[in-house]
């Protein structure tokens, strides 16, 4: 799952993330309080998706 604290992590800013899900239209609220699968965040075909989802995927090998 990506979450808001990935994007945190990255130091992006918040107000850029939603204008993300604006843009390929991802529940933005499921996005704050769940996260989203990594598989949604890599359809949207965007570089920056996919830059989180690979730091996802390292610090999930990282930590065991």
């Amino acid at each position: 799952m990506v979450t808001m604290g990935d994007v945190r992590a990255r130091g992006w800013c918040v107000s850029g993330a939603r204008e993300f899900g604006k843009r390929y239209n991802l529940d933005w609220r499921t996005f704050l309080r769940e996260g989203l699968p990594c598989e949604v965040m890599l359809a949207t075909g965007d570089d920056l998706a996919r830059q989180l989802v690979e730091d996802v995927r390292n610090r999930e090998n990282c930590s065991g």
